[in-house]
């Protein structure tokens, strides 16, 4: 009996011994750490189907949670602003937007995020990493879901729609944007000034220009932009791309909407016109512009708001601000294909192409005499109307344009910046010294059609001429003798004092 119970009781402590393979505590006692909950293994095998889709799930929750896509609910509801969310993790990340709370930063240049995963795609700016790559064009991406978004470049799927015009997009979210044309809504105001959006990456644009943030930076000179897209159309001005192609005259443009634009001028297009006056425009920004006239509104406290940090000049559109900082970068992106000739401007490049082409389209309707720039046109009309709106402070004499009086003005200061090169001479205005480097190379570029004479300077050809057509232009007003020539003039009524 003693061998008995021994051995009974060694079995007890060699059960107890052993402990539970799920529980992993002694068997037959309760101590030990609490039982971790047992997993199944769900290998090979999805136990919860979709009967919408039939997409098969591990868990009866993440079934629930899919299940809310067809039926539509959003249980989590924002109580800042009544938005609702599928999911609580949405609702979570959406609620930092009303708090300002950013637990996501990145350790390489200190940007926070409200998500994590805003933190992961945007490290791999840092890394370059772009794992997603087109099979068409090469091109690589740091989501998947932006080359889904490219692909549909290439296929032409337009798979969303607007209800009201019937305008399709190759993405939701430009849908969306769309929608708010018809609905008027633009839901993202800025606090500083009072602006709405229609998104919220435009207002986040928007706020760089209180703030001043330049975050995008072009790694070949340096330059810091507030918009990326603007940084990527800077980078085609070092690699001198220019994809699109005009096929009427076979100007380039770095971007297609410029091209598109351009093109308005050889339809002679203009689709953006005033209600008030019935005027119309080739783009939209000029129509903006003209309707300021009408409604007498003044959008910014100075007529100039836009100053350049180097020299102080003012400027009435950030465009002409960027125009003009060129000039100080010495950047003259754009190249005239057939004298090689390079401007800071599209519309100079635009005005000094139709001296190879010819072309004369602004046309005086008074006298018929035909223009390269519409400027000149506008400067032209002034001698049949007689206008000289700019005086001069110290004399009072007026002028037709800015230009002359600017260059009246150095008659005062004394001012001569134009140097011959050759003899040293200067002059008040850069014409008169175009003329005078003819003396220098012995250029007569003005001949007359009748005897084939060449003179030096334009207005010595029309005297000239005069000479063949014995006209007499130049009366004394004294006497009422004529004058072939303006010289002859002088010395007559001299005679006469």
């Amino acid at each position: 009996n003693l061998l008995l119970n021994f051995i009974n009781q060694t079995d007890i402590e060699q059960k107890q011994n052993k402990r539970c393979q799920k529980t992993k505590r002694p068997k037959g006692t309760t101590e030990g750490p609490p039982p971790k909950k047992h997993k199944k293994s769900y290998l090979n095998k999805s136990l919860y189907s979709c009967k919408s889709c039939d997409k098969t799930f591990p868990r009866n929750d993440s079934l629930t949670r899919h299940m809310r896509i067809h039926t539509g609910e959003k249980p989590f509801t924002c109580i800042s602003c009544g938005k609702s969310f599928s999911h609580k993790h949405s609702l979570d990340s959406h609620t930092r937007i009303h708090t300002g709370e950013k637990p996501f930063t990145c350790m390489t240049c200190g940007k926070s995020f409200t998500e994590r995963k805003c933190l992961t795609y945007h490290m791999k700016i840092h890394t370059g990493e772009k794992p997603f790559t087109c099979i068409s064009c090469g091109k690589s991406f740091i989501l998947k879901r932006q080359l889904a978004s490219h692909m549909m470049i290439h296929t032409g799927e337009k798979p969303f729609t607007c209800i009201s015009c019937g305008k399709s997009f190759s993405h939701k979210q430009s849908l969306a944007t769309h929608m708010s044309i018809h609905t008027g809504e633009k839901p993202f105001t800025c606090m500083t000034c009072g602006k709405s959006f229609t998104e919220r990456g435009v207002l986040n644009s928007h706020l760089r220009i209180h703030t001043g943030e330049k975050p995008f930076k072009c790694i070949s000179c340096g330059k810091s932009f507030t918009h990326q897209s603007t940084l990527y159309k800077h980078m085609k001005f070092h690699g001198g791309e220019r994809p699109f192609t005009c096929i009427t005259c076979g100007n380039s443009f770095t971007r297609k909407p410029h091209l598109v634009t351009h093109m308005k001028f050889h339809t002679g297009e203009k689709p953006f016109t005033c209600l008030t006056c019935g005027k119309s425009f080739t783009v939209k920004c000029s129509l903006t512009s003209h309707m300021r006239i009408h409604t007498g509104e003044k959008p910014f406290s100075c007529e100039k708001p836009f100053s350049c940090g180097t020299c102080g000049k003012s400027f009435r559109s950030t465009s002409r601000l960027t125009s003009h900082m060129r000039i100080h970068m010495a950047e003259k992106p754009l190249t005239c294909m057939t004298c090689g000739k390079s401007f800071t401007r599209t519309d100079h490049l635009g005005n000094h192409m139709r001296i190879h082409t010819g072309e004369k389209p602004f046309t005086c309707t008074t006298c018929g005499k035909c223009f390269r720039i519409k400027f000149d046109l506008s400067i032209h009309m002034r001698i049949h109307t007689g206008e000289k709106p700019f005086s001069c402070g110290t004399c009072g004499k007026s002028f037709r344009s800015t230009s002359r009086l600017t260059s009246h003005m150095r008659i005062h200061l004394a001012e001569k910046p134009f140097t011959c090169k050759t003899c040293g001479k200067s002059f008040t205005r850069k014409d008169h010294l175009v003329k005078h480097m003819n003396l220098h190379l012995g250029e007569k570029p003005f001949i007359c059609m009748t005897c084939e004479k060449g003179v030096i300077h334009k207005n010595n050809l029309a005297s000239h001429i005069i000479g063949h057509t014995g006209e007499e232009h130049f009366s004394c007003g004294i006497c009422g003798k004529s004058f072939t020539y303006e010289n002859g003039l002088p010395v007559h009524e001299d005679s006469q004092m």
